[in-house]
């Protein structure tokens, strides 16, 4: 049988003023642990047995444990049947531990697609560059600052590219068709043939990262140009300052700033009152709160969940580095034991 591993870290998107722009993969992990037989060399008249998944950690509760229902093996049978393979293979389990909080602004939904992508390439042996694994990824998850930082790892800034419009047309096909949700009526031909992503949906570009540093369901429909202009003014400056060392706590404090995303927070901290502070951000969508700094990691926390405690909320820490991206690690492979 066939083994492997998938590690997908969690990601903060919306860095300061780059809104719907940047992302950040940060050091929680979402790790699928996979075995399976190969596929048959002749097809079976007869799909196999579903896949038997099982699940730990965050939201093990609520993880939908049927394959055709769970987000990240839907999206692998979604890449599988783009690539001419209508089945799991036979014999499939998965065992998934999850580190990335549901619902936090740390990008679990991201993780989930992405790890769904890499199951799907490493189950069929599609060997999909990441452009490719991106596209698809896209397909599902449309916002691509969370889902790219996820995939490529480090500080990442990512656009939709302008599609001509065949292409456009393509890359707009709502989600229900895309990922389909599986009655229980649904028949071995049910979402067969799904549409395939067109080539070059995203792109990226790697931003330098200074290893020192650790680490919208409310807004306006419209903004001014004046915050418009001072958000792009320090997106400018903060994808070139976080890179450089040592870091400049004033400069990197100011560019984190934004007027379209968080036009206030937690403004009593900053680099004079906390040494080592950097900058801080909603991560996502919130609430969780990114701190960006070089040292006194424990005094920081503190004294942002007193500013939190005196609203009544209770808050934890963790101190995350940057990570590295989505991998996939091949296992010794096992002799095939049928089950009985």
């Amino acid at each position: 049988m066939a083994r492997f591993k998938i590690c997908v870290p969690a990601t903060s998107a919306n860095i300061g003023p780059g809104f719907d722009v940047v992302g950040l993969s940060l050091s929680l992990y979402l790790e699928l642990t996979v075995s399976h037989s190969p596929y048959p060399l002749i097809p079976a008249s007869s799909p196999p047995p579903p896949p038997k998944i099982t699940y730990s950690g965050e939201g093990a509760e609520d993880v939908p444990l049927d394959a055709y229902k769970n987000l990240t093996t839907r999206v692998a049978l979604y890449v599988l049947r783009c690539n001419s393979l209508s089945h799991f293979p036979p014999d499939l389990v998965i065992h998934a531990h999850n580190e990335i909080p549901f619902g936090r602004g740390l990008g679990s939904s991201g993780a989930a697609v992405v790890a769904g992508v890499l199951l799907g390439d490493s189950l069929g042996q599609l060997n999909l560059d990441n452009s490719r694994k991106l596209d698809f990824a896209l397909m599902v998850e449309r916002h691509p600052d969370n889902v790219t930082a996820a995939l490529l790892g480090g500080f990442v800034g990512a656009y939709l590219r302008e599609l001509d419009p065949v292409a456009t047309q393509a890359a707009s096909v709502p989600l229900s068709e895309v990922l389909p949700e599986y009655p229980p009526e649904a028949g071995e031909e049910w979402g067969k043939d799904p549409p395939s992503p067109p080539l070059g949906i995203g792109h990226f570009i790697r931003f330098g990262w200074n290893p020192e540093i650790k680490a919208r369901n409310v807004l306006p429909d419209t903004y001014t140009r004046k915050d418009l202009v001072f958000n792009l003014q320090r997106l400018a400056v903060l994808s070139t300052a976080l890179g450089q060392s040592p870091p400049d706590p004033e400069l990197i404090y100011e560019a984190m700033k934004d007027r379209v995303h968080q036009p206030y927070l937690l403004s009593s901290l900053t680099p004079s009152s906390h040494p080592g502070l950097l900058g801080i951000c909603l991560s996502g969508a919130g609430p969780t709160i990114l701190a960006l700094a070089t040292g006194n990691y424990e005094a920081i926390a503190k004294a942002a969940a007193k500013a939190f405690a005196e609203s009544g909320v209770t808050v934890k820490w963790k101190l995350l580095e940057i990570a590295d991206g989505s991998r996939t690690t091949i296992l010794e492979s096992e002799p095939f034991k049928p089950s009985s």
